[in-house]
């Protein structure tokens, strides 16, 4: 057992489907062949009736009794006494090896003499011996122990079928794996993985039941909300209303979807408990913080707390707004309500501080934290310590909801919501009208007139960089080589990248003042720019899909005529000329799908490096709504 434990360690696999999804790479097939099949790799009754020596290698000719006694000649390069005494004339062998044709003549070079014949054996590519990874899967596949995983008899008899085959026929088709053999592993890759995200989901009762009325502030908005904005307050009311179990949500919605109003509407729900929220910078903290007090009734107490100075109260605040900074605060008051916006910009155990501070006394942090930490283990191999969680269960949690601005495709959507609950925003409150071209060089002198029309109509310019100094790796001029250019033939031009001390206060700076703003992709997600109209992404295909349309996302915000160009030296690009042909995110995050490897939702945040083998995770939708349709009815 303890042997197993270290190759099952060595593998990296931790469930018995994560054994079972181990499928062979190929099989060494010793069943006689009933033809002769010129190229192929066949298995034939054979006797020896000539022998000799030519140029030092050892030539065998054999008598197919099978196919008429028909002749095939072999040559063997690395020949020893064992050769010579094996291959004696009249004696009788099975014989393997690729089977070639001269001028009509059989030939087999270097076959093969095998004991036994009419056995089908797999083939594994494993980081363990051949031996080692065979005897894993004759002890732990077995029919039974499938089933008990809860796979149905078709499911089951494919994973049984590639370890155990008795034909290869049933397997292969063309070369490839049988279509209904490639559905079955999609199927059980999918089982597999949303069943270990189930695994490792612990719920904890809430703080408090939320019921705060929202109708004043609904019926003061200058704006109607969206229907999509409406059913995802719903869903949160319906949340918050729990005092058995501490909210777990995402939002994620689509650049300009109106995230904002349902953080508002959640923050008046809460009340009269108080209610936090973090943002990644403090640009979209001092912007939610506006919107709060422009948009929430003057009763309610609202605070900031960045780096760079509070502004209110925050130990008598109701709704607290702030970034990281709130995390280093000793005198947090107690809320019964988290929210983190831009979510996966934050570490893990950084939204588990802001949880924890917020919700729970100093005294049973170290302990929730180790619970925390256990629960990461959970759906690898390592077993909860369940004593432990059990014991914790007289914590309360504040109810959590993260907001992300990263469409991703549905099919994530509903795998992430076996971890958390998802809703998602797909539609924005009003139409954007954004055109998006791939431009090169010769295009330049008409982009150089648009950006001075733009900016004759008071509009503003971003012209997004690739990097901040010059690279002879990349082809284009970076942010401190073009600078010069830009400031010699307009005025008020902004210049700020990722590693800028000062780039907030010059990004306040150029929405007031600004014409033109040279930057890096430090301005993806942040301060909104309502006289952006015009954005130039130099060197557009080294960015991924999801980056591009962020960037995207930062004009047209108003509803007016915007532009983006997607300058490049490779113009002939198929991602880019698709990206240009849809503004929905959630299409363009199903898209991203098919040039890169999909997100890992494992933990609940959203990653690059997730690879499934079999499953397609922007196309395969419905299988893993039929493998949700099967754990809820083992669950129940």
């Amino acid at each position: 057992m303890e042997e197993a434990k270290q190759l099952f360690k060595k593998l990296k696999i931790y469930s018995l489907l994560d054994l079972a999804l181990i499928i062979p790479t190929s099989y060494n097939d010793t069943t006689l062949s009933t033809s002769l099949d010129v190229g192929k790799t066949v298995t034939l009754e054979a006797k020896v009736i000539q022998t000799g020596v030519h140029n030092g290698k050892l030539r065998v000719t054999f008598e197919l009794p099978a196919f008429g006694n028909r002749r095939l000649s072999s040559l063997f390069f690395r020949t020893t006494p064992y050769h010579y005494k094996l291959f004696e004339v009249g004696s009788q062998h099975y014989i393997q090896g690729r089977l070639e044709e001269y001028r009509g003549y059989l030939q087999m070079s270097q076959p093969r003499s095998i004991k036994s014949v009419g056995k089908v054996t797999p083939k594994y590519k494993t980081a363990l011996k051949e031996s080692e990874i065979r005897s894993l899967i004759e002890a732990y596949i077995t029919e039974k122990n499938l089933f008990n995983e809860g796979l149905d008899s078709k499911e089951v008899a494919t994973l049984m079928h590639l370890h155990f085959p008795n034909t290869i026929e049933d397997i292969y088709k063309n070369g490839s794996l049988k279509k209904e053999i490639l559905l079955a592993l999609k199927f059980i890759e999918a089982y597999n993985h949303l069943k270990k995200l189930r695994g490792k989901r612990v719920d904890f009762p809430a703080i408090a039941s939320l019921q705060g009325d929202i109708t004043p502030f609904v019926e003061n908005l200058p704006f109607t909300l969206t229907p999509e904005q409406q059913q995802v307050i719903a869903d949160i009311r319906n949340d918050l209303m729990r005092e058995d179990r501490a909210a777990k949500r995402m939002v994620v919605g689509d650049v300009g979807s109106g995230k904002t109003m349902v953080i508002l509407a959640s923050a008046m729900m809460a009340l009269p408990h108080k209610s936090m929220l973090m943002a990644p910078t403090s640009l979209l903290a001092l912007q939610l913080y506006e919107e709060a007090c422009k948009h929430l009734s003057k009763s309610v107490k609202i605070a900031l707390v960045m780096q760079g100075g509070d502004k209110g109260d925050y130990t008598q605040a109701d709704f607290i707004i702030g970034t990281h900074a709130l995390l280093y605060k000793d005198d947090l008051p107690k809320a019964a309500l988290v929210m983190v916006d831009e979510q996966h910009r934050f570490g893990t155990k950084q939204r588990q501080m802001l949880e924890l501070l917020a919700g729970t006394s100093s005294s049973v942090q170290r302990s929730t934290l180790s619970i925390e930490e256990s629960k990461e283990e959970v759906g690898r191999g390592v077993p909860t310590p369940t004593d432990e969680l059990q014991s914790s269960t007289h914590l309360r949690k504040p109810h959590f909801i993260q907001f992300s601005a990263t469409p991703i495709p549905r099919t994530q959507a509903m795998m992430e919501s076996e971890l958390v609950d998802v809703s998602l925003i797909t539609t924005t409150p009003f139409e954007r009208e954004v055109s998006t071209t791939v431009i090169g060089r010769p295009e330049f002198p008409g982009l150089l007139e648009h950006i001075k029309d733009e900016i004759a109509q008071e509009h503003q310019v971003l012209i997004i960089y690739p990097l901040v100094e010059e690279s002879k790796e990349i082809p284009y001029q970076s942010l401190e080589e073009s600078r010069g250019f830009w400031e010699e033939r307009f005025e008020n031009v902004y210049v700020t990248h990722g590693k800028d001390k000062e780039k907030e206060d010059v990004l306040l700076a150029f929405r007031e003042k600004g014409s033109i703003l040279l930057a890096t992709t430090v301005v993806e997600v942040g301060i909104s720019l309502p006289r952006l109209t015009l954005i130039i992404i130099v060197g557009a295909e080294r960015l991924g899909l999801a980056t591009l349309h962020q960037l995207r996302g930062r004009v047209g915000r108003n509803g007016l005529k915007s532009w983006c160009y997607l300058f490049t030296n490779k113009p002939q690009n198929e991602r880019l000329t698709k990206f240009c042909q849809t503004t929905n995110g959630f299409d363009i995050a199903k898209l991203d799908l098919h040039f890169r490897d999909s997100g890992d939702i494992i933990d609940g945040t959203i990653q690059s490096g997730q690879k499934f083998k079999w499953l397609d995770m922007a196309e395969d939708e419905e299988i893993i709504e039929k493998v949700k349709i099967r754990l809820r009815s083992i669950s129940v």
